[in-house]
């Protein structure tokens, strides 16, 4: 008895002090400032709301604040499928069989491809694909200024509120922008500590298809429509409100003279879906204004930060927070660490899947609603072939689950458009999408077969729908988006055929995502059979498919089917140079160092290569990477995070850590957007958001893995990372996760189960036992493993040594 509650009181001491090391109080994030007004587009601050954008330049005299909304687009919809597709591709899988793969893709390049033009090597602002654009321009023009004392332009991560501040004299001036959810409008409050110092005229503008008009004093109007009579209408409105300030008689602007402070709605509005812009942002300004600013920002916050609260991360090391965002970029080229940076990137990344993705809205595109200009970077579309997908790599990890869900109904919208695909160009049931693809539900293979030819994309996709539910363990879910896994499971049921040298089901004709090969007469080619990132999509949909039909106790002949297929599919094979084959031949590239890295997605985001599971496959997997690297690869920023995810999944904390730096160092723009190399007539890096997000999720998986049947704490944790804590994290199988680390030791986990189950979890190799409160059935089976038979709903303590 006396053994007992000495045990007891142990363990009420552990608990009250791992309570300690946990506040209740979220962690604050360091703000991104700088000293100085923006230049350039990429130096601008990013705001949003997923549905509507805004980026913040702080100029002074001329401020700007471009806009988007994510329906903005040209285009429409339009019938791209081939019905010569068909009838093509037997003569193109005989032509591949036998090997003759300049006829082969002759034939693909005529007769397989979409009609039309497609996604037009990416410039599709006046053609039938379209592209997403600028919704325009607030334009402030204030008084010119000579010289301002303590000039400073930040962004709250916090909060997702941007502001401006400076001294002319002895006068303070402000500036706070947001973009509200709750009330849909873009929200700027402009004030001085001095009486009647705010004058500004304001002005709507967009480079085209528009005009501006002045419904009152205060009001503005910008109106138009894209495309001639077939495209979208849209509209946005400006509303002033001034306290003690006087409206100017103007021309298309609002004029405000020696206003105490003034308020600036602007609200935004597209006719996509049959909306009505004009009523909708009527309504928006309406409403928005009939409040004060106190209660647009109270509303604006809490909202917020019901999503960006729920996870934390502090890597601890030297504060740099008195150096503005820009000169911290440039440190670290310097080799100096600065980890707290990197914990701030993780956090942005949470920001900015949080601001461009929010249920009932659409997914993040390739810019993910931030996009200056009417012929966007590649159309600022949506690339299935590996960027949308990145896009959500951090959803589930980072506690962001429902901003996975407009890429959900995406998928689902797909599925119509998808089956006509499917049976027009293969004569196949099920749905299917390939490389690019649009809101107005773009599916066929795009214009040129080197990249458009991807019919793994939907399988991929629906990857997406398993993890979250492995995640979230909701049977519910499962039940609803099983239908779509199922149509997509079908597709390749029809498409695959048998390769009767290896005899093996393999795709055909399809290619390695954007990459060539040498074929037997040295010329080079893309179009191929069975190349290995489809045969591993494909593992991976057929295992998740029929897991999620014998979970549901639902369709197990169909199940069965699946699991028959899925032993007859081409396994990941070990080519001559050690590394895992990018094709079913053991062909030679042209490009070695090829910015995909396609072979390697059983690595991750797949789960038929690990370390534990499969050792030699996964020696094969960085002997792949080391070959990718030794010849240049990894240069942009979406294929940087992808290979830190790599490294992460390797356990190679240190290759992990180095690439995440060269992230930070070489494709990160000053404002902390991911930068990808420039194409035709642009001459710097362009932002990308696929690199930010898919470096988000590389930085959880560094701390967190649970792939492997067990969850794995701090599996990749790098020597300059000694100490430091994460909250809110989430591993597969329902599990949310604090833990607080100290050299490189896990000292405390809080563990929230939302399933009854028996957990498995390592613990790094320093930790040599553990403690569990409170009491239940707990084994250490060896050293760093640790069981623990958990109940929905309680709280766990695991205090480790």
């Amino acid at each position: 008895m006396v053994q007992k509650s000495l045990r007891n009181l142990f363990f009420f001491f552990l608990i009250a002090n791992s309570v300690m090391l946990f506040s209740t109080e979220p962690a604050k994030t360091a703000p991104i400032w700088f000293s100085e007004p923006a230049a350039e587009w990429e130096e601008a601050l990013p705001l949003g709301n997923g549905r509507m954008a805004a980026m913040v330049f702080g100029q002074l005299s001329k401020e700007r604040i471009q806009l988007n909304e994510e329906s903005l687009w040209s285009g429409a919809q339009q019938d791209a499928d081939n019905p010569d597709a068909l009838t093509a591709l037997p003569e193109i899988r005989k032509l591949l069989l036998e090997g003759n793969y300049q006829e082969a893709q002759n034939v693909t390049l005529q007769r397989l491809l979409c009609k039309g033009r497609g996604a037009n090597l990416g410039k599709s602002a006046t053609e039938d694909f379209g592209c997403y654009q600028t919704f325009g321009d607030l334009h402030l023009t204030f008084p010119e200024v000579e010289t301002t004392r303590y000039y400073r332009r930040e962004l709250d991560l916090n909060t997702a509120i941007a502001r401006v501040t400076y001294f002319i004299d002895d006068a303070i001036y402000t500036r706070e922008y947001f973009v509200s959810a709750p009330d849909q409008v873009l929200v700027i409050r402009l004030s001085c500590n001095k009486p009647g110092k705010i004058s500004f005229v304001a002005r709507l503008a967009r480079q085209e298809c528009a005009a501006v008009q002045k419904e009152a004093a205060d009001s503005l109007l910008l109106q138009g429509q894209l495309s001639g009579q077939k495209g979208l209408k849209f509209n946005a409105r400006l509303h002033a409100v001034a306290k003690n300030g006087t409206f100017l008689e103007t021309d298309k602007t609002i004029a405000i003279v020696q206003a105490d402070s003034a308020l600036l709605f602007v609200a935004l509005g597209t006719s996509f879906k049959g909306k009505n812009p004009a009523d909708l942002t009527a309504k928006q300004i309406q409403r928005a204004s009939s409040k004060t600013f106190e209660e647009l920002k109270q509303a604006h916050v809490q909202e917020y930060q019901t999503y960006f609260q729920r996870a934390e991360l502090n890597i601890e090391g030297a504060d740099f927070t008195n150096l503005s965002t820009a000169l911290r970029l440039e440190t670290i080229k310097t080799d100096l660490l600065d980890p707290q940076l990197m914990s701030q990137y993780f956090q942005f990344g949470r920001y900015l899947l949080i601001s461009s993705s929010r249920p009932g809205c659409l997914p993040a595109n390739l810019q993910g609603k931030w996009a200056d200009g009417i012929q966007t970077p590649w159309n600022s579309d949506y690339h299935t072939n590996i960027n949308l997908q990145m896009n959500y790599w951090p959803a589930e990890v980072t506690n962001l689950a429902d901003c996975h869900t407009p890429l959900f109904d995406f998928i689902d919208g797909l599925r119509i458009p998808g089956r006509r695909t499917a049976k027009i160009h293969y004569g196949a049931k099920g749905w299917v999408v390939h490389h690019g693809t649009n809101i107005w539900g773009f599916t066929p293979p795009c214009e040129d077969a080197r990249w458009g030819l991807f019919p793994a994309a939907s399988g991929w996709l629906c990857q997406h729908l398993w993890e979250h539910f492995s995640y979230s363990q909701d049977t519910a879910f499962l039940e609803k988006t099983y239908p779509i896994m199922k149509e997509a499971a079908q597709f390749y049921l029809d498409f695959l055929i048998q390769e009767p040298g290896k005899n093996l089901l393999v795709t055909c004709p399809s290619s390695s995502p954007e990459n060539s090969f040498y074929g037997p007469d040295g010329n080079k080619y893309s179009v191929c059979m069975g190349p290995s990132m489809d045969q591993q999509i494909i593992w991976d949909l057929f295992f998740n498919t029929s897991l999620a039909a014998k979970i549901l106790n639902n369709d197990l002949d169909f199940a069965a089917q699946l699991d028959k297929a899925r032993s007859q599919l081409a396994p990941p094979q070990i080519g001559k140079h050690g590394q895992i084959q990018e094709w079913l031949e053991d062909f030679d590239e042209p490009e070695p160092g090829h910015r995909h890295i396609s072979h390697l997605f059983a690595l991750y985001p797949g789960q038929q290569i690990s370390c534990k599971k499969t050792p030699t496959l996964a020696q094969a997997a960085r002997k792949t990477l080391e070959r990718r690297l030794e010849h240049g690869g990894g240069h942009t920023g979406w294929s940087q995070a992808w290979i830190i995810n790599f490294w992460a999944r390797l356990k190679d904390a240190e290759k992990a850590h180095e690439h995440l730096t060269a992230l930070l160092t070489k494709s990160t723009l000053p404002n902390l957007f991911d930068s990808h190399p420039p194409f035709g007539q642009h001459k710097k890096p362009l932002f990308q958001i696929d690199g930010n997000l898919g470096a988000t999720a590389a930085i959880a998986e560094m701390l967190l893995q649970s792939h492997e049947g067990e969850i794995q704490l701090l599996p990749a944790l790098p020597a300059s990372w000694p100490k430091g804590h994460f909250k809110g994290l989430r591993a597969r199988g329902g599990v949310e996760l604090d833990v607080v680390w100290e050299n490189g030791k896990v000292s405390t986990v809080h563990i929230r189960p939302s399933k009854t189950a028996t957990l498995k979890i390592g613990l790094p190799e320093k930790n040599s036992y553990a403690y569990i409160y409170p009491e239940c059935n707990f084994r250490q089976p060896e050293k760093n493993i640790v069981e623990i038979d958990v109940k929905a709903g309680v709280n766990y303590t695991l205090t480790c040594k």
